[in-house]
């Protein structure tokens, strides 16, 4: 089973896939989408969405697992990391893609063993459940992250 990891931002939206094949993970693909910050609100989220459609065309995942918006201290990031998250679940139904939400300390729970992991934890567990994997960008890190907790969790 093919799981598309996804962890949604405006500035730049990791997306990581692994294979998962009972216990046993591998690494199919992982990227970053940046969007330019200077570019009109519609413009950036079109560009998420059009990026991760593409990803979905040229992966064939089978499911796709995205991390649960939380609350910032402040309500336009919020607003900002809400907005980039309908994009890419827009992308996913549109693939009729069924999409698994998970909160972060699940995430991290599921890959680390705490959900209070710090990102280094977690980066450095990836390294040991993906090894020779060249892992390039905090957020393609997060996605691939996501991608094995859904993996762990069964799609839940």
């Amino acid at each position: 089973m093919l799981i598309l990891g996804l962890d949604p931002s405006l500035s730049c939206t990791g997306w990581g896939i692994v294979r998962s094949d009972g216990a046993r993970l591998s690494h199919v693909a992982h990227g970053q989408v940046p969007t330019d910050p200077k570019a009109p609100m519609a413009e950036r989220l079109h560009h998420l969405h059009d990026a991760i459609a593409a990803v979905i065309g040229a992966h064939s995942p089978d499911r796709a697992a995205v991390e649960e918006v939380f609350v910032n201290k402040n309500p336009q990031s919020t607003l900002k990391l809400a907005q980039a998250r309908g994009a890419v679940l827009a992308a996913c139904g549109q693939a009729s893609l069924p999409v698994s939400e998970h909160a972060a300390r699940l995430v991290k729970k599921a890959v680390v063993g705490t959900g209070a992991a710090e990102k280094q934890q977690v980066q450095a567990m990836l390294k040991i459940l993906l090894p020779g994997v060249k892992i390039e960008g905090a957020d393609a890190a997060d996605a691939l992250a996501v991608a094995i907790a859904d993996a762990h969790l069964g799609g839940r």
